[in-house]
Formats: C-alpha cells, sequence, structure tokens
C-alpha cells in the first residue's frame, strides 16, 4: 500500500469518526423520529461538501433545466446554489439550523437565484418528496436508512438520488464514482436510479 493511499484512509477514516462522533454526542440512541423542534446537529453535523464534489454529484444525476433537486440537510446551500446557477435546475434545500437557513436564504438572495432555488426552513423527515426528480445526500448510513422509507414513498420512477461518501442501506447504486477534492482528498458518490 502506498504512502498517499494509507494517507488518504487514515484522512478519510479520521473525517468519518469527526462526523460520527458528533452525531452521536448530539443524538441520544435511543431516540425515535426527530421533531419539528429538534436542531439540524442531532440529524446530522454540518459538514461543508467541496465544491469540486458538489459538481461531480449534480453532473453524475445529469442534472439539467427539466430537474427539480431536493438537497436534504443542506447546510450552507451550496449544492442548491450550485443546481440552480451552474445547472440550471429548479433546486430546494431542506435545512433545520436557524443559522444555515438564514446563511443560504442570504447567498440565494445575494445571487438572485429566488426564482430557480429556496430553502425549507424545516425537518427533512417532514418534507415532502413528490415534487423531487433529483435528491442529494451528504448523511450517515443511519441516517439514509431513515430516510429510505421515505424516499421509496415520495420519488416517481426513474428519479435519482446521489449520496456522498454513505450508501442506502439495501439499495443497489447504478453508479458509484471516486472524486478526489482540490485538496486531494478521495470522495465516494453513489447514484440510485428509483425503478
Amino acid at each position: 500500500m502506498t504512502l498517499m493511499r494509507r494517507r488518504r484512509i487514515a484522512t478519510q477514516f479520521l473525517g468519518f469518526m469527526v462526523f460520527a462522533t458528533a452525531l452521536a454526542i448530539a443524538r441520544p440512541a435511543q431516540e425515535a423520529q426527530p421533531t419539528e423542534s429538534d436542531r439540524s446537529d442531532r440529524l446530522a453535523p454540518f459538514v461543508p461538501t467541496p465544491e469540486k464534489v458538489v459538481a461531480e454529484m449534480l453532473t453524475l444525476a445529469a442534472v439539467d433545466k427539466t430537474d427539480r433537486v431536493y438537497d436534504l440537510g443542506s447546510g450552507d446551500g451550496r449544492i442548491v446554489i450550485m443546481a440552480a446557477q451552474k445547472f440550471h435546475a429548479e433546486a430546494v434545500g431542506v435545512e433545520l439550523d436557524d443559522d444555515l437557513y438564514k446563511q443560504s436564504m442570504e447567498r440565494i438572495a445575494a445571487l438572485k437565484l429566488q426564482d430557480k432555488a429556496k430553502i425549507l426552513h424545516m425537518n427533512m423527515y417532514k418534507v415532502s418528496l413528490r415534487p423531487a426528480t433529483v435528491v442529494t445526500l451528504y448523511l450517515l448510513t443511519s441516517v439514509n436508512e431513515r430516510l429510505k422509507p421515505i424516499l421509496e414513498r415520495d420519488l416517481r420512477s426513474g428519479a435519482r438520488v446521489v449520496t456522498h461518501d454513505f450508501q442506502i442501506p439495501g439499495w443497489t447504486p447504478e453508479k458509484s464514482l471516486i472524486v478526489m477534492s482540490e485538496v486531494g482528498i478521495s470522495h465516494q458518490l453513489y447514484l440510485y436510479v428509483r425503478p
């Protein structure tokens, strides 16, 4: 195993451990479905996706102007903004954290993207995904598993789901892709297409 590969694996492991530890601290193990009053850090901590990875996620899903992209746990809105700005799709983020919601909305307004992009300030488990043709996720596998029944219920045939680093248990990806970020860290992307 090369030194570069060992470093990449160590960096990915460290990133995962920080992500998992933050989630474990913020969300008690016995907690059931989150309520409207939950803070987003109880669902998943905010870990921003590198811009290059965002572009690859949207490219992997073949997003275009006919799509409606939903980003669950949209953080600072970067996926929503890129989907609207560069891929010309209608884009909707779902973010529960007050500060991240405000930051996203301010950025969308500053870029004058209000006609193509918006953020719903709500719990991602409560949103209807029926209008979505593409869903993007950067959440732990356990969170993806909790979302799976909602995705199966709401998404129409042919809808695409792209996950970053964490798979959806029980689903077989149609494609997977490794993307190197600008700082040389590898990211695994998975594309699922609803039957």
